[in-house]
């Protein structure tokens, strides 16, 4: 008898230059199991953007509506804009085994703990080593103004205060170490007797067997 799991809902939270989108990305390339949750949002699509690929792309109108029907696993109202996880496609994929990575906020993180997938969730935050390192990744990536970079900072430190939140937290002083880790928590979250499915039939097989061979 071929044993099954449910798939997991992997929640990847820290402040801006912590490393969370380095890990998952490692992880989406390595790991076949594991899929990107694709959000939906009520933005254009950017030049090169593909309806269901970056994101799918929604009215106002249909967003609004598919958070009035349940349709939506976590949303939030950003710059003018909606976006937010339909619930339809993570289903299906845990349903069929396949683990679901989230790369969200504390905030989109505590939508989906507090909703009716919050069993299949696993949720980490990632921590910098110092806050030092913290701003220094910030202003190697070369991306933003000295303001936009003091204005991260102190968003982090808010960020940082919700760690207690999850159920794990990595310090990604070296980002091949953290990844280790992090494969190590799927793994492990993946072998929970609760996840399997159809192991209370396994057993009693075992047992039938034993019966036979008396």
């Amino acid at each position: 008898m071929k044993l099954a799991r449910r798939g997991l809902l992997i929640i990847l939270s820290s402040p801006s230059g912590a490393g969370k989108s380095t890990l998952s990305k490692r992880v989406l390339e390595d790991d076949p199991g594991v899929v990107f949750s694709i959000s939906a949002t009520t933005r254009s699509p950017r030049p090169g953007e593909v309806d269901g690929r970056e994101y799918f792309f929604k009215t106002r109108e249909e967003f609004q509506a598919l958070v009035k029907s349940g349709g939506m696993l976590e949303h939030a109202e950003v710059f003018g804009n909606f976006y937010g996880t339909p619930l339809a496609p993570v289903e299906q994929a845990i349903a069929s085994g396949r683990d679901v990575l989230f790369d969200v906020d504390w905030q989109g993180g505590q939508q989906i703990r507090n909703s009716k997938l919050a069993e299949a969730v696993v949720s980490v935050f990632v921590l910098p080593p110092s806050m030092a390192e913290l701003e220094a990744r910030l202003k190697r990536r070369g991306q933003d103004s000295a303001e936009v970079v003091k204005n991260r900072m102190a968003q982090s430190r808010a960020e940082i205060s919700h760690w207690a939140e999850y159920d794990y937290v990595l310090v990604n002083d070296d980002v091949d170490k953290a990844e280790v880790n992090l494969r190590a928590i799927v793994q492990a979250e993946r072998l929970k007797r609760a996840r399997i499915t159809g192991l209370n039939g396994f057993v009693q097989g075992l047992n039938e067997e034993y019966e036979a061979m008396q």
